[in-house]
């Protein structure tokens, strides 16, 4: 069993990743020097804390330990006297002022450095990648999932993107506000899919990352406040939308940690507030041409305007979805779709969308299109057909609560 101490280095680790890396790049100025001395750091935690015990800031003790560990590297490198001026002011090891809004800077350091990956030089996809894996604290299999690519690839074009701001001499500085504008796309995307791995985490026994999640909304009402008095509807839809999902949390998983799938779900668990808090917000986003963000809120609150399963209005979210499919075509959406219209009209016709969408789309290792196909056919007793799928998709995943799931699902249709 894991000591308190390696326990303890875990969890700053899963929380804490983002927050001391933007930190780290802040002061260091230097991409990898941040995230090659964090690793450094908390290795020596598991360590050190070991015999010391647990600091009373680990967080802070992290920050502090990278930080020598970055000075010793230069100094090796003998770039030391270039380089010591950025640390000698630096104030590590203490919690950071109350921020001030009226100083036109962005207040959080996560949020800061962010907008910096998200530089217009680089690719939109590489600005997204690289700041879920460097800042967010990602794998790089994690965010492989969220492109529907291999992890190999996505591994290469995060070193492409490293060698971008090397080469282009990128640098990390805040873009004023009017600036950010540009930017504001690939910012909500990365705050987005940092919702989805806390949603429906990539590895790891539970099937929820409720840090991810809240950071996520934290972030998002933060984007919202910096651009007042008139945030862009796509800022204020990806809140809406994120507390509309979160609101369900809870009722998600059961006390033993297994999952219930929404149709099941106890709604009485549901974070009433949350939803009072979001349903201004999609109505006001949804006016005149709704973006695809707009549109994935009114689709959530389709879900939780129904206070029974039964009274889901799964025919306006298959049209919210063919309006989702013109505005932002992807697979994913098309997979949503075809569920949503086996609910509408029957599982025959959605399997039958899945089956085409299989034939013609890169989701033939994306484990839920698998699962997806597999309740199609139990549901119309193709037993036999259900099990190769729940095979297939079993093969695919790596959350341990997901894989329990479809375990149980395929002992059903092989008895």
């Amino acid at each position: 069993m894991p000591s308190p101490a390696a326990i303890a280095v875990e969890n700053v680790y899963r929380i804490e990743w983002g927050r001391i890396v933007a930190t780290l790049i802040r002061l260091l100025g230097d991409f990898d020097l941040a995230e090659e001395s964090a690793q450094e750091a908390f290795t020596a935690a598991v360590d050190q804390w070991e015999e010391a015990g647990v600091p009373d800031n680990p967080r802070a003790w992290i920050i502090q330990a990278a930080r020598n560990k970055a000075i010793d590297r230069i100094r090796r490198q003998g770039r030391y006297s270039e380089k010591l001026a950025l640390y000698r002011n630096a104030e590590l090891g203490t919690e950071a002022q109350t921020p001030d809004y009226d100083t036109g800077e962005i207040p959080d350091d996560r949020l800061r450095l962010i907008f910096t990956c998200c530089h217009p030089a680089l690719a939109p996809e590489a600005q997204v990648a690289l700041t879920l894996r460097t800042l967010c604290g990602l794998e790089t299999d994690e965010i492989a999932r969220a492109f529907l690519t291999s992890s190999a690839t996505m591994a290469q074009r995060l070193v492409r993107a490293k060698r971008k701001i090397r080469d282009a001499r990128i640098p990390y500085a805040v873009p004023e506000l009017r600036e950010m504008e540009a930017r504001l796309d690939a910012v909500l995307t990365v705050i987005y899919l940092v919702f989805n791995e806390g949603y429906a985490a990539t590895r790891g026994s539970s099937l929820l990352r409720g840090d991810l999640c809240s950071e996520a909304i934290r972030l998002a009402r933060l984007v919202v406040s910096l651009m007042a008095p008139y945030p862009p509807r796509e800022a204020l839809a990806l809140l809406a939308l994120m507390l509309l999902h979160d609101a369900r949390r809870d009722a998600r998983t059961d006390e033993a940690g297994e999952i219930v799938v929404l149709e099941e779900q106890d709604r009485s668990l549901w974070k009433r507030e949350q939803i009072a808090e979001a349903m201004p917000l999609v109505r006001e986003v949804m006016q005149d041409t709704p973006g695809p963000l707009a549109l994935q809120a009114a689709i959530a609150a389709e879900h939780c305007r129904a206070v029974r399963a039964e009274e889901t209005n799964w025919r306006e979210i298959v049209r919210l979805y063919g309006e989702l499919e013109r505005a932002q075509a992807s697979p994913v959406v098309a997979l949503n779709r075809a569920v949503a219209v086996a609910m509408a009209e029957g599982p025959e016709r959605g399997l039958a969308l899945m089956e085409e969408l299989a034939a013609g789309s890169d989701l033939e290792n994306y484990h839920l299109l698998h699962a997806a196909k597999a309740d199609m056919q139990r549901r119309l007793g193709k037993f036999a057909d259900a099990a190769k799928e729940y095979e297939k998709a079993l093969g695919l995943v790596t959350n341990e609560s997901e894989k329990r799931y479809l375990e149980k699902r395929l002992k059903e249709v092989t008895k």
